[in-house]
């Protein structure tokens, strides 16, 4: 898969770029990113990428035309991509849905944005999607388009060792993950649960789906009223018991 990111601070990138998984599959070109930075594609000799906004107001606007330019170049240059996203508090909000329908995509193009904002015609012109990484904001679009690019690269085949790994994260099916442990199996007096060393793949298996689903209502009751949210009898079975309990408090089974 193919990613070009754009950017005032293209060694913040390619510093992430370098490690980690991402690092590694960039390596091996599982994953082809490029890096441009964006004063390459000014005009003037101070390659200025911002100015004081029309109508007054706080801080800098970002101008259009150096991202035109670049998206032009990399469309030329790496061919035209799939989706051009920018980064931005007003974009939808980046689930695991949308991380999937952009690994659907051959080439993704990621605009960095900074200071008080993008000038609105760079939406206009070439942007296709715009994605915020949540209801916060940072310093700029650097931080929210490696995110993205880890959360779409990730799902790229042979990027993360064990696909199965993938399958079992939070929010592949709409539900947060059961707790893990691993070595030693006591630690200041907190032990593992005896199921987990019990040798027993059935009852392992029925205590992550109990204990995926427990966590899912106790810390994100949202996520089980969405529609697209796909539950066996099995599930719905340990929602309904669930519920009952926190409606009537009673002995929980055994962690």
């Amino acid at each position: 898969m193919k990613f070009d990111v754009i950017t005032i601070f293209p060694s913040m990138v390619r510093s992430f770029l370098s490690e980690g998984v991402i690092g590694r599959a960039v390596k091996q070109r599982i994953l082809d990113v490029a890096v441009h930075d964006l004063r390459s594609f000014t005009a003037d000799r101070h390659r200025t990428v911002d100015d004081v906004p029309y109508g007054g107001g706080p801080g800098m606007v970002m101008k259009a035309e150096p991202f035109c330019q670049a998206v032009d170049y990399v469309s030329s240059e790496r061919g035209v991509p799939d989706a051009v996203i920018l980064t931005s508090p007003q974009g939808r909000p980046l689930t695991h849905q949308e991380a999937k329908r952009f690994n659907q995509f051959g080439h993704v193009l990621l605009l960095c944005g900074r200071y008080e904002a993008v000038d609105e015609r760079v939406r206009e012109a070439v942007v296709t999607d715009e994605i915020s990484i949540g209801d916060y904001i940072v310093t700029g679009g650097e931080l929210p388009a490696m995110i993205i690019l880890d959360a779409v690269g990730r799902l790229v085949p042979g990027v993360v060792g064990d696909a199965a790994s993938i399958e079992d994260d939070s929010f592949v099916r709409g539900l947060l993950d059961h707790p893990h442990y691993t070595r030693p199996s006591e630690l200041n007096g907190r032990r593992v649960p005896d199921v987990l060393l019990s040798g027993n793949h059935g009852a392992v298996r029925a205590w992550r789906k109990r204990r995926a689903l427990e966590r899912t209502l106790e810390r994100r009751p949202d996520l089980l009223v969405r529609d697209d949210l796909r539950l066996d009898q099995e599930e719905r079975e340990i929602i309904k018991q669930l519920r009952d309990e926190q409606v009537s408090p009673g002995a929980r089974p055994e962690a």
